[in-house]
């Protein structure tokens, strides 16, 4: 094959990898007082995908979400949502109305709102003035609510004020906060940080009934939960990539067991 014809061959798969991208993250460096926190990075996630991310601490897992967010801007690189969207440019408000969501390790609820309440307040709506001073309930509104509640496991604990709820179930009504904002894109921090094993099985089965209809990141240590996923992982190491692949692939590759699992 001809050199030519190789770089046409190579920039068509380019181009085609790229128009199967829901987020599409390359070559982005971020550097805070000289040290790189993410390091020439490239990854991208598919419309519809759920991909787990790995790896240890000061990887750059927390730093990647940011990037995504618009918390943090890239020194270098891009970052495209949904093929036309350069989030690098874009403020965290921008982000956010454009369908992407995320959720802290450490759950935010309203303690003294209902657990119908918290999710009511989160949903999506017109949020300028006139709009919000003349809201009135609809019918419509609370099917919604009590459709997310039912996916969020907590139908039953509808009228308890969210401040009595276990940390694990605190866990469920953020993520319900979340899908009440319809996103395209969810980033999950650590979801089953401190739950017991019967609220990480749940919790599993939670996101991947989520994951039918939303593409999820989700960023977790608890490889056990990675496993029962059951999705494509990402390991970061250094604030790159360091291997991806199923879970079977990337707990067996040397250089994760050395600088991630082996610990």
């Amino acid at each position: 094959m001809k050199i030519q014809e190789r770089l046409e061959r190579k920039e068509n798969e380019a181009r085609e990898a790229f128009e199967r991208t829901l987020l599409f993250i390359e070559g982005v460096t971020v550097s805070f007082d000289g040290f790189r926190a993410l390091n020439n990075l490239s990854l991208s996630v598919a419309p519809g995908e759920m991909r787990a991310i790995i790896g240890p601490n000061g990887a750059g897992k927390s730093t990647m979400m940011d990037v995504v967010t618009g918390k943090t801007r890239p020194d270098t690189g891009s970052v495209i949502f949904d093929q036309r969207h350069d989030l690098a440019r874009l403020d965290e408000t921008e982000i956010a109305l454009l369908g992407i969501g995320r959720k802290f390790q450490k759950p935010t609820v309203f303690d003294s709102h209902t657990v119908f309440d918290n999710i009511e307040l989160a949903l999506k709506a017109d949020r300028r003035a006139r709009a919000t001073l003349f809201w009135k309930e609809t019918a419509r509104e609370d099917a919604r609510v009590e459709q997310i509640l039912k996916i969020v496991r907590l139908s039953a604990m509808r009228d308890r004020l969210a401040g009595n709820l276990s940390h694990g179930q605190k866990q469920w009504l953020e993520i319900g906060m979340l899908l009440a904002q319809d996103p395209k894109l969810l980033l999950v921090d650590e979801p089953v940080a401190g739950m017991t094993d019967v609220e990480t099985q749940q919790t599993a089965e939670l996101l991947k009934e989520i994951n039918s209809e939303h593409t999820v990141i989700v960023v977790e240590h608890d490889m056990a939960f990675v496993r029962e996923l059951g999705v494509k992982v990402t390991c970061l190491h250094e604030g790159s990539v360091l291997a991806d692949g199923s879970i079977d692939e990337v707990s067996t590759n040397e250089r994760v067991v050395e600088v991630y699992l082996g610990r």
